[in-house]
């Protein structure tokens, strides 16, 4: 299993697989033909279907025009086998000659991948022995350790470091996004909402105060995100909001030092990390379930961790987590990760702050593992049909158009 690097990206939203993979595409490409005299992209599958509205033509045109025309083709009801996000960059040379042709995909989370194994141009080394939950706690138990200490020893020496960048990025992304206010950016002229959640909050007592609080954090860091403002995938873009929320609060409502909020990070990263390597994180493959739903599970096991859960607790948590979005689609109205997606983060923060709560009353004895809900949960993505996996045509949706 990967780095939990992989996991936790510092970008610019709205979207990981439909802004920054492709863009990270494009100027991969461009860095091999600053000879070209033009381009064409071809986007494919779901990358076609809601790309204007999460702005990958602009993202794309952004790094190749400044070298070279750039045409985008746009082949939303062609789908690629090996991910519904497929997209073909060709290079020209001046007479208008085919010079180069790259075919790649995004595959979530701003990850890239060949579809080629391991041959594949952006296969990372491998840093854990263990792919399962359950080996890592059987791991835990043998041993007296806790998750983030399995991170702790697999990972390189700067681990705590870029968790603690990643934690500072997080940090600021909600407090830019309390301070900001007006609408967001795109055709549904949705008002920001973090600001005034947040100062509603303190007339509450203090048991709604505290939802209310987290409420606003996970709206500003999805705002921000809406709003091409830089944030901190986790696992996602379209779900970033969550795990920030919940550290957050937190963080302010009992005074946790740093370290103890980059534990938790390492702990809510192993999760993710292992949805990534078992099923997906990909909206386009596998519906919200796979973002939100992913998010939800790794806030709930960094809460657990935080506040004291042992190992089969903080599984416990995540297991319900995710559990609970089995099912999600993924249908953003007019291609936008504005509606339901900001919504849904929020929800899905407290929801993760219920999930540990929940367990820490067990003493972490559950029939459904983890990984059984992992399992599930691909199969589920499977089986739903293309119009709820990011495609624009079905749920919220239908009836609405990016295009």
């Amino acid at each position: 299993m990967e780095s939990i690097k992989e996991i936790f990206r510092i970008g610019i939203g709205p979207s990981s697989s439909h802004t920054m993979g492709p863009q990270k595409a494009a100027t991969i490409f461009a860095e091999r033909h600053k000879d070209a005299s033009s381009f064409n992209v071809i986007l494919y599958g779901s990358l076609a279907a809601t790309g204007r509205g999460h702005m990958t033509d602009i993202a794309i045109e952004d790094v190749l025009r400044p070298i070279a025309p750039v045409q985008i083709s746009w082949k939303p009801k062609t789908f690629l086998p090996f991910h519904p996000n497929g997209m073909k960059f060709v290079a020209y040379d001046i007479d208008g000659k085919p010079m180069d042709d790259w075919t790649v995909y995004s595959v979530g989370g701003g990850a890239l991948s060949e579809g080629k194994g391991d041959d594949d141009y952006f296969r990372t080394k491998d840093v854990y022995p263990l792919n399962s939950l359950d080996e890592i706690k059987q791991w835990c138990d043998n041993t007296g350790c806790s998750y983030w200490e399995y991170v702790d020893i697999h990972e390189d020496d700067d681990i705590n470091d870029y968790l603690l960048q990643i934690w500072q990025v997080m940090k600021d992304s909600v407090e830019r996004g309390l301070n900001h206010e007006g609408v967001l950016p795109g055709p549904l002229h949705l008002p920001r909402k973090a600001s005034t959640y947040n100062v509603k909050a303190s007339g509450y007592r203090q048991s709604l105060q505290s939802r209310g609080l987290v409420y606003s954090y996970a709206l500003a860091v999805s705002e921000e995100n809406a709003s091409g403002g830089v944030i901190v995938t986790a696992p996602t873009c379209g779900a970033c909001g969550v795990v920030p929320a919940v550290l957050y609060h937190i963080y302010k409502s009992h005074n946790f030092s740093d370290n103890r909020i980059v534990r938790a990070l390492a702990t809510a990263g192993l999760f993710g990390s292992i949805v990534k390597k078992n099923a997906s994180i990909s909206g386009a493959e596998v519906g919200c379930q796979g973002e939100v739903g992913v998010a939800c599970a790794m806030a709930s096991a960094a809460a657990c961790q935080i506040f004291g859960g042992s190992p089969a607790q903080i599984e416990y948590a995540a297991e319900m987590g995710l559990e609970h979005h089995l099912g999600m689609t993924c249908d953003p109205v007019c291609g936008l990760v504005q509606i339901p997606c900001i919504e849904r983060n929020a929800f899905a923060a407290t929801r993760a702050l219920d999930a540990q709560l929940y367990a820490s009353f067990s003493d972490g004895s559950h029939r459904v593992s983890f990984d059984r809900v992992v399992k599930v949960m691909k199969q589920t993505g499977h089986d739903l049909p293309s119009l709820y996996k990011e495609t624009g045509e079905g749920g919220l949706a239908k009836g609405y158009s990016d295009k």
